[in-house]
C-alpha cells in the first residue's frame, strides 16, 4: 500500500471520531433537555456556542497548520477537543454545558482545515476529491455509530456515560498519529521516489500572513465559495444539531425509532461523498475542474433543498424521516468538490482557504441553531423552521455557479515571494 493511502486511514478514523464526539451531543439532546430542564430556545444556544467557537477559530487553527503542520496541529486539536467531550458529560447546569460547548467547538474547529492542509502535501490532483469523500464518508460513519451507540448506553447507564466513552478514542488517534506521520512525504520512511513524484510538491515559499489573508479576502473566487459554504451550513447543519429533537418531539418517535431514523441520513451521506468525490474526480479528468465542481456541487444542493421541503409537507411522518436522509444524502455529494475545490484554488495554502470557507460555513450554522430553536416556540411547529433551511440550500445551489475551482488563489505570487511582501507592506 503506498504511503499517501496510510494517511488516508489515519484522517478517515479522525475524522469518524470528530463526528462521533459531535453527534453524541446531538443524540443525546432530548435526554439532557429533560434531565437539565432546558427550553428549545435554550438547547439552540448550547448547540449554538459549539458552532459559535467552531467558525470564530477555523481560520487561526488552519494558519497555524500552514505555519507549523499538520502533526503537531491536529495532535493538539484531538487532544484538547477529547478533554472537552469528556467534560460535556461532567455539566450539572445549563451554563456549564454553554461553557464547555464554546470550549469544545473551538478545539474541533481545525479539524477538517488541517486534515485538507495534509491531504494537499500527500495526493495529487487528480485523487484529491476521492481522498476528501473518503474523509467526510468516515463523517458519516461517526455519525450513524453514534445515532446507533448513542441510545442504549444512556438507556442503561444514563446520557453522561457516551461523552466518557468516546472522548478515550481521540487520545489514541492523537498519539498514533504524532508518532507516525510526517508532514513533508520526502522525510516519511517507507515512501518511494516513485511515489514522491506522484506528488507533485510545490516548491515551499514563505508567505507573510497578513498579505496572505488580503490576498484570500479580496479574492471573488474565494468569497463566493465562502458564501455558497455559508448557505450550505445554514440549511444542513439541522442535522447535526436538531434532527434527534426533531424525531421525537416534532414527530412522536420513540428513542429506538429515532436511533434508526437518526442514523439514516448519515449512512446515505457517506454513500454520497463517495459517489460525489469519484463523480468530481472522473468529470474533472474529462472535461476540467470547473465543470467536476459546478455540476456534482450545485446539483446535490440542489436535490437536498428540494427533499427538505418534501418533508415540511408531508404528514407521514416515516415519509418525513426518509426525505430528510435522501437529503443528507445527497447535500453530502457536494462536499468533496467543495473541499477539493479549496485544493485546487488554495494549492500549498489549500489550510487557509478551506479555513475561510469553514469559517464562514460554521457562522452559518451557528444562526441556523439559534434560529430553529426560536423558530419552533414562535410557530410552535417543528416543521416550518425547516423552510428557511431548504431555501438556504437552493440558493448554496445557485452560488456554484459562481466559483471557479480552476482559478489558483495566487498564480503570480506564489513563484514570486517578493510580491507577496509588496502586499503585505
Amino acid at each position: 500500500m503506498k504511503t499517501r493511502y496510510k494517511v488516508l486511514v489515519l484522517l478517515f478514523l479522525v475524522s469518524a471520531i470528530t463526528y462521533l464526539d459531535r453527534v453524541c451531543l446531538s443524540v443525546a439532546g432530548p435526554s439532557i433537555q429533560s434531565s437539565l430542564g432546558l427550553r428549545p430556545e435554550q438547547w439552540g444556544w448550547v448547540v449554538g456556542s459549539f458552532v459559535l467557537t467552531y467558525a470564530l477559530f477555523a481560520i487561526p487553527a488552519a494558519s497555524l497548520g500552514d505555519r507549523y503542520g499538520a502533526r503537531k496541529v491536529l495532535t493538539i486539536i484531538v487532544l484538547w477537543w477529547s478533554a472537552f467531550t469528556f467534560l460535556t458529560g461532567a455539566a450539572i447546569s445549563f451554563p456549564m454545558l454553554i461553557v464547555t460547548s464554546l470550549l469544545f467547538g473551538m478545539g474541533e474547529s481545525g479539524g477538517y482545515p488541517n486534515s485538507t492542509g495534509a491531504l494537499s502535501r500527500w495526493f495529487p490532483k487528480v485523487e484529491r476529491a476521492r481522498a476528501v469523500g473518503v474523509i467526510w464518508t468516515a463523517a458519516r460513519v461517526g455519525g450513524a455509530l453514534a445515532s446507533i451507540l448513542v441510545v442504549p448506553i444512556l438507556k442503561s447507564y444514563g446520557w453522561r456515560m457516551p461523552f466518557y466513552i468516546f472522548a478515550s478514542s481521540g487520545v489514541i488517534w492523537a498519539a498514533v498519529w504524532y508518532g507516525w506521520y510526517r508532514d513533508n512525504p520526502a522525510e516519511k520512511s517507507g515512501v518511494t521516489k516513485v511515489e514522491i513524484a506522484e506528488l507533485h510538491q510545490e516548491p515551499k515559499t514563505a508567505a507573510a500572513t497578513g498579505a496572505l489573508w488580503a490576498i484570500v479576502l479580496r479574492s471573488e473566487n474565494v468569497r463566493y465559495l465562502m458564501a455558497m459554504y455559508f448557505f450550505y451550513c445554514f440549511g444542513g447543519y439541522f442535522y447535526l444539531s436538531w434532527l434527534p429533537t426533531y424525531l421525537v418531539k416534532g414527530r412522536g418517535f420513540s428513542q429506538s425509532q429515532m436511533a434508526v431514523w437518526s442514523s439514516l441520513p448519515f449512512i446515505l451521506g457517506a454513500c454520497g461523498n463517495l459517489i460525489g468525490g469519484a463523480t468530481s474526480d472522473f468529470l474533472g479528468k474529462r472535461y476540467g475542474l470547473k465543470l467536476a465542481r459546478r455540476s456534482v456541487g450545485g446539483v446535490g444542493l440542489a436535490l437536498a433543498g428540494m427533499f427538505e421541503l418534501l418533508a415540511v409537507v408531508t404528514l407521514n411522518n416515516n415519509l418525513a424521516a426518509a426525505s430528510l436522509g435522501l437529503g443528507f444524502g445527497f447535500m453530502d455529494c457536494m462536499l468533496p468538490a467543495s473541499w477539493a475545490a479549496c485544493l485546487d484554488i488554495g494549492r500549498k495554502y489549500a489550510g487557509t482557504v478551506s479555513g475561510a470557507m469553514h469559517m464562514a460555513g460554521q457562522a452559518g450554522s451557528f444562526l441556523s441553531t439559534i434560529a430553529f430553536g426560536y423558530l419552533v416556540r414562535a410557530f410552535n411547529s417543528y416543521d416550518l423552521p425547516l423552510v428557511p433551511m431548504a431555501t438556504a440550500l437552493l440558493l448554496s445551489s445557485l452560488l456554484w455557479l459562481k466559483i471557479d475551482p480552476a482559478l489558483p488563489l495566487l498564480p503570480d505570487v506564489v513563484e514570486h515571494a517578493p510580491s507577496q511582501q509588496r502586499v503585505s507592506g
